[in-house]
């Protein structure tokens, strides 16, 4: 199996274990973190949150698409640092209309059931992240990475 294929399916099973997502944008120069619930896609290229328009994400990401998430398992004991799993992917945002973005709420709804009458409301953002690079760490230290292609644009970094 390619480094590429494990990297995907340790991806898959922290995605499907996990709810919740840090996000990172950027608002004038400083970075700005932020919780969000989120949905991948099977393939793990595709990532989606709501977001309301009000807020300081929202703005952040109308200035700068570039987005960075946190998705990780740690229990905040000492069994983290041998077990915990950490993915930091990296990739452009972009707010979903029409199909597309009844397609990807099926999805997320999916998953979080209780957040439809959020989704739905007219100040809800429904967010795309395009992932072009994934970063995951285990065992601590140990650092593996997958950068995806994309018609469109380069890999991050090589």
């Amino acid at each position: 199996m390619k480094e590429s294929d494990i990297i995907l399916t340790q991806l898959r099973e922290l995605c499907a274990s996990q709810q919740l997502a840090v996000l990172a944008t950027e608002d004038r120069g400083h970075p700005y973190t932020s919780m969000v619930a989120f949905a991948v896609t099977d393939d793990q290229r595709r990532l989606f949150f709501a977001t309301n328009r009000d807020t300081r994400k929202f703005a952040n990401m109308q200035s700068n698409l570039h987005v960075s998430l946190l998705i990780d398992n740690r229990t905040n004991s000492a069994r983290d640092f041998t077990h915990a799993i950490a993915a930091t992917l990296l990739g452009e945002c972009r707010e979903l209309s029409g199909t597309e973005k009844e397609d990807a709420l099926l999805l997320y709804l999916n998953k979080h059931p209780g957040l439809e009458g959020f989704v739905t409301s007219a100040r809800c953002a429904f967010m795309e992240v395009t992932v072009y690079s994934c970063y995951l760490v285990n065992q601590f230290q140990q650092v593996t990475e997958c950068h995806f292609l994309d018609s469109r644009r380069k890999p991050l970094r090589e």
